[in-house]
């Protein structure tokens, strides 16, 4: 990089290098020596600057006079010369010997091995970034340059004198934040934009005269949705430059202003590297004509293409594409071909394998039509396959000419038709991986994108006809599943149908139940696509392929599968891998399967017409509900030891999985948080319903953690109409009440005091203790939010109550730290402490598990209160540490925004402003009124930093948010901002 400082590559002589291996040595922070791990007592300050200076000479000889000047500049003392000699030869003691060379009436540092010094570390690090960068390749530069960062250690050559120290200090401090700035230009190109505001706040404050900093925090603020900040940071960036230096932004600031208030587009997002050119399409002469309407698959193409010019000098070049039925494999494969023409100018051979169908092509047939197409007699074609093969071979030997197999059953019937010669080239197309298939280049073939489906559909269709309805054309792509059999098929019915509208057609293709029996046109069918699969399978294949259709959700997991099929894991996986080779059913990840939308529906209309007895499709479903309500109450309580709620959820029959520790836990709720939430919903209207509403309780850490947030709350609505609906006061009770959290973690109070009122006589009615515990601790917690402090700890002592009669300490002491905000609300800062220090006890007594976090963070919250700040730090750090490790984000959000409280109400309004951003990229419990709340606090923090501009964007953006929500505190903000006008 320029500028960068340089340490050339110390020279090594034999008769040290050994000795001096073990030497390592730090100038990026203060001056140090380590022989292994001891680190080494390198003297006074003095002698310090002397071991600095020879380090940075860069293994040159520094003379006496030199040394003198760096460590005394003008006014050395009268026995400069002998202190120098002094502090060498004391250093000579303690470094190996060898390192430290008198030389031409100076010293010299020699022999040390490659990373002895952090510097040389640091420039070796930057300029592997720079190469990675250059080549394109951000992640590996970012993270390269983070460890170069690391190398710094507090300030360079800290408590080292002398005016040599001091320049190195400034040149090293310049060259340290040319790569921060470098690193985080990297991390908006990467759309970290987000994440690198709260540092590129620290830093501005930290360095105020920087430009390019705050030209990043501009672009940081305006990628993440903040114009208003942005132009806030050049206002403010404009008079601080005008009032300290007299100077006016920089060229580039001004410029990136203008673009800001322009709405450049180009702006939005991070710039991506150019598109490779396409590669220039070329026709061969013996291939399927290719359709004319060809859309989309550049990658694919340009992929393909590349295998297929590399045949000449190979061996031969094998591209193997495998996918389900309708996906395009032939049409994908047809059209590369062509491209490749003029690569192979001895022929294009091309043969239908009838792979999917009940006769497949035997190779000793199309062997004899390959031979007879390249010329050979009749009477010159050998009976035997292997005969034919190495005719076949022999002819092609010397000719450069490629093979088109499309519709391939397995590798078997391939292997005697490919080519084995330099030059040639096969394309192969298949239902089935060819994994066994040696040395071939394996292509995967997905639907497509939605853009290339809509562009299929409208060139099919016509641009006048799509254009005027294009939210009914990305309706109809989209239930086509973006299978381009499927959109072939829609959009040859309506060009056909000049009466229809697009409307009409995606109408048609709403009805799920109808859908597979719309998707035919003349010869061309979805269904009989499938059906060639299905027809193909054994019994127990086609057992698990109509029953896995059954479950809604995105994905199943092996041991989800397991439980729909009552099978072994073992024996599940084995079938399942089996329907993956037939491209019927997809491998997501390891251990993880799905359909495409279109498969679920035939899978579906099979289980209806086949599976006998039909009792079975009911059964396994709950199965599968089963295992997802076991397992996630096993998560519950390795979360939350010692709670009961578990032990008043709907008995199962089938068993779930088993956790050793709470990160395999966590890991399993989150992955399938998709897969148990649509379990839920699809147990709507059967009896499966109140095993659904436990399932959504267990798993209620979901909405907390800010993951899941919207899914969850649409299946808790859900799940109240439907227990509404069956007349179950019960469930009923427990889904309001689980609705009332989500409502309240969000921050709509209103709506959650009425769910909250709702479940309360629901509960109550069904004598059901648990949820009556839990929606008091809501509604305590709804007064807290309205200032209600008195009414909240009449519902936090029922709760108490409640819990201590169930024995259930964990939430009790959760309650306890609720009930300290209540008092706090009443001016009982005492009682508060010392309810938040008894509910702590209690977590600390069960362990370290998210509730102990709640401890630490009410307590936190009192303790601030109290005036204690730094016992308050210690808390919410605590507290920050365990959400951290649960992946509780909104509450590492809200605990964010509990810190920036402590430190403004500390007068430390840059440490302030650093978490409240931290807060805003988080989120916080609270939602929106939340948000409000942190962005006031920020806006306070940067006033005090004489960042008035960026202040007053924050409050009025905060004032947004209160009205929208009716809060109380826009009154404050409103006097704030008329506060900042009048000065």
């Amino acid at each position: 990089m320029d500028g960068v400082p340089r340490v050339p590559e110390q020279r090594r002589p034999g008769s040290a290098q050994d000795a001096a291996a073990a030497l390592r040595f730090g100038v990026l922070g203060p001056v140090r020596a380590w022989r292994g791990e001891e680190q080494l007592a390198t003297g006074s300050p003095q002698q310090r600057a002397l071991l600095a200076a020879l380090l940075l000479r860069e293994g040159r000889t520094a003379t006496a006079a030199e040394l003198i000047d760096a460590l005394w500049g003008e006014e050395p003392p009268s026995q400069a010369l002998a202190a120098l000699r002094t502090y060498a030869s004391r250093l000579r003691k303690i470094l190996d010997a060898g390192v430290l060379v008198s030389e031409s009436g100076g010293y010299a540092v020699r022999g040390l091995p490659e990373g002895a010094l952090d510097l040389g570390v640091a420039q070796e690090l930057a300029a592997e970034a720079e190469k990675a960068r250059g080549a394109g390749d951000l992640c590996h530069a970012r993270e390269v340059l983070a460890r170069a960062l690391a190398q710094w250690d507090g300030e360079v050559l800290a408590g080292v004198p002398g005016p040599y120290a001091e320049a190195q200090r400034v040149r090293l401090e310049e060259w340290r934040l040319q790569l921060l700035e470098s690193r985080l230009d990297m991390d908006l190109e990467q759309g970290c934009h987000a994440e690198a505001v709260s540092e590129l706040t620290a830093l501005t404050a930290e360095h105020p005269l920087r430009e390019r900093l705050r030209e990043l925090l501009m672009l940081a603020l305006y990628r993440s949705g903040r114009q208003a900040e942005a132009l806030a940071v050049y206002a403010d960036t404009r008079r601080l430059l005008a009032d300290e230096l007299g100077v006016d932004p920089r060229p580039g600031l001004k410029e990136l202003q203008q673009r800001i208030l322009q709405a450049d587009p180009a702006l939005a997002e991070p710039s991506a590297p150019a598109a490779e050119p396409a590669a220039v399409p070329v026709r061969p002469a013996q291939l399927p004509a290719t359709v004319p309407d060809f859309t989309g698959r550049a990658s694919f193409v340009s992929e393909l293409g590349e295998v297929l010019a590399s045949a000449e000098g190979r061996v031969m070049a094998v591209s193997a594409l495998a996918g389900i039925g309708g996906v395009g494999k032939t049409t994908l494969a047809v059209h590369v071909a062509h491209q490749a023409r003029s690569a192979f100018p001895d022929g294009q051979l091309y043969v239908d394998l009838q792979g999917a169908g009940p006769r497949a092509a035997e190779p000793e047939t199309v062997l004899g039509s390959f031979l007879r197409a390249l010329g050979t007699a009749d009477s010159a074609i050998p009976d035997s396959l292997e005969e034919r093969a190495a005719l076949y071979r022999s002819v092609l030997d010397g000719r450069r000419v490629l093979v088109l197999l499309d519709n391939a059953r397995d590798a078997a019937q391939v292997r005697p038709l490919l080519p084995g010669t330099e030059g040639c080239a096969a394309l192969v197309t298949s239902r089935v991986r060819m994994v066994d298939l040696a040395g071939a280049h394996l292509v995967d073939l997905d639907v497509m994108s939605p853009d290339e489906a809509l562009s299929l559909f409208t060139k099919i269709v016509g641009e006048e006809r799509v254009a005027s309805e294009r939210k009914a054309a990305l309706d109809v792509v989209a239930a086509c599943g973006f299978l381009p059999l499927a959109i072939r098929i829609a959009a040859s019915r309506l060009a056909a149908r000049r009466t229809w509208t697009v409307s009409v057609l995606a109408a048609k293709l709403a009805d799920e139940r109808r859908r597979l029996d719309e998707l035919q046109a003349g010869d061309l069918a979805v269904k009989a696509t499938f059906e060639l699969g299905y027809g193909a399978m054994d019994p127990a294949q086609a057992r698990a392929f109509r029953l896995l259709g059954l479950a809604d959700g995105p994905d199943i997991s092996l041991a989800a599968a397991a439980a729909v099929l009552d099978l072994p894991v073992d024996e599940t996986e084995d079938l399942l891998e089996a329907l993956v080779d037939t491209s019927l059913l997809e491998s997501a990840a390891p251990g993880r399967y799905r359909y495409h939308d279109l498969v679920r529906l035939y899978a579906r209309a099979c289980a209806e017409r086949d599976e006998q007895p039909p009792s079975e499709r009911e059964a396994a479903l709950s199965r599968l509900l089963d295992f997802y309500l076991a397992t996630t109450a096993q998560v519950y309580a390795i979360e939350h030891p010692g709670d009961r709620l578990t032990d008043d959820l709907e008995p199962t029959r089938y068993p779930g999985l088993s956790f050793d520790e709470g990160t395999a836990a966590l890991d399993w709720l989150y992955t399938e948080a998709g897969q148990l939430l649509a379990c839920v919903r699809q147990a709507a209207g059967t009896e499966r319903l109140r095993r659904a509403v436990d399932l959504l309780w267990a798993a209620k850490d979901l909405t907390e953690s800010g993951a899941n947030s919207h899914q969850y709350e649409m299946t808790a609505r859900a799940t109240c109409e439907a227990t509404r609906a069956v007349g179950h006061d019960r469930a009923e009770g427990r889904a309001r009440t689980v609705l009332s959290d989500v409502l309240l973690v969000s921050g709509r109070i209103q709506p959650a005091e009425q769910e909250a009122r709702v479940a309360m006589e629901l509960a109550g009615s069904a004598q059901d203790a648990t949820a009556v515990s839990w929606v008091a601790n809501n509604r305590g917690l709804i007064c807290l939010h309205e200032s209600r402090f008195a009414d909240g700890k009449v519902f936090f002592d029922q709760a108490l109550e409640g819990l201590r009669a169930a024995g259930n300490r964990p939430f009790e002491a959760t309650v306890l730290g609720n009930l300290s905000r209540a008092h706090l609300g009443m001016g009982n800062i005492a009682k508060a402490v010392e309810m938040a220090q008894h509910g702590l006890a209690v977590h600390t007594e069960i362990g370290r598990t998210v509730r102990l976090a709640n401890g630490h963070f009410a307590l936190g919250v009192a303790l601030t209160r109290a005036g204690r700040y730094t016992e308050a730090l210690s808390q919410f750090s605590d507290a920050l540490g365990i959400f951290n490790d649960h992946r509780q984000r909104l509450w590492e959000g809200v605990t964010h925004f509990r810190i920036a409280e402590v430190h403004a109400a500390d007068r430390r309004p840059s440490q302030a402003a650093q978490h409240a951003e931290q807060a805003l990229a988080l989120g916080c419990i609270g939602g929106d009124r939340m948000q409000g709340n942190v962005l006031t606090l920020l806006g306070r923090s940067l006033s005090a930093l004489g960042q008035a501009d960026r202040a007053r964007a924050c409050w009025r953006e905060a004032l947004s948010l209160y009205e929208q929500n009716g809060a109380g505190e826009a009154n404050s903000v409103r006097a704030l901002l008329s506060s900042a006008t009048a000065a």
